[in-house]
């Protein structure tokens, strides 16, 4: 296998000491000083290679959104069935938490600070992969497999399942992030009622 080139090992390093820093003592209290001697460099040296910490939040998330489309379109290359999908972007995003918690972390809660074109770019990306997750669960729907009637409403429903779940999980915990994604889209495919008849005496409630 090649060597990667020197910058990008450095980047590499980089990028994995600033989430690391980021999920333990928050982005606005890791300085660059701090990123730098986390790194073993100087912070001369850590100038020479990354312009700021926006620069960096912008690698970590360029880095985390292209490896979240990238699996979810060779499944939908592969034609997969879309429950089985949809399983695996369940278990993509909970797997980051025990591989990368920190890119995760400032995937969630910083990507508004990308300004100008970077953060354009940032959005669209963002978009496109909740467009073909929503796309997945339309076509699931016209072809009899979901019961869907608000499509936008239940992709907001199914990415909020898992993406606050950086908020507590811990990896060494008595389920595994597997366990955990299967759990979720158990109920998202099936629900938690056991019939219909739990759910009539709600339905102004839920707008029935």
């Amino acid at each position: 296998m090649k060597a990667a080139p020197q910058g990008t090992a450095r980047r590499a390093e980089i990028v994995a000491a600033a989430a690391r820093l980021f999920d333990e003592r928050g982005y606005h209290a890791t300085s660059m000083d701090d990123i730098a001697a986390a790194v073993g460099i100087k912070k001369p040296t850590l100038y020479h290679h990354v312009q700021s910490k926006t620069q960096i939040v912008i690698w970590i998330h360029d880095e985390l959104v292209h490896d979240l489309t990238d699996r979810l379109q060779r499944r939908v290359a592969d034609e997969l069935p879309r429950p089985e999908i949809l399983l695996g972007v369940m278990d993509d995003i909970l797997g980051l938490l025990e591989t990368r918690p920190g890119h995760l972390r400032v995937y969630f809660e910083h990507h508004r600070e990308i300004p100008g074109e970077e953060g354009r770019v940032a959005r669209e990306m963002r978009d496109r992969y909740t467009q073909t997750v929503r796309q997945l669960i339309e076509e699931g729907a016209a072809a009899g497999e979901f019961r869907v009637e608000n499509p936008g409403l239940t992709t907001f429903a199914f990415f909020g399942m898992c993406n606050w779940a950086y908020q507590w999980y811990r990896p060494g915990g008595p389920l595994t992030h597997q366990a955990i994604a299967r759990y979720f889209w158990q109920i998202f495919m099936s629900g938690i009622a056991t019939g219909p008849q739990v759910l009539e005496g709600h339905a102004d409630q839920l707008g029935g």
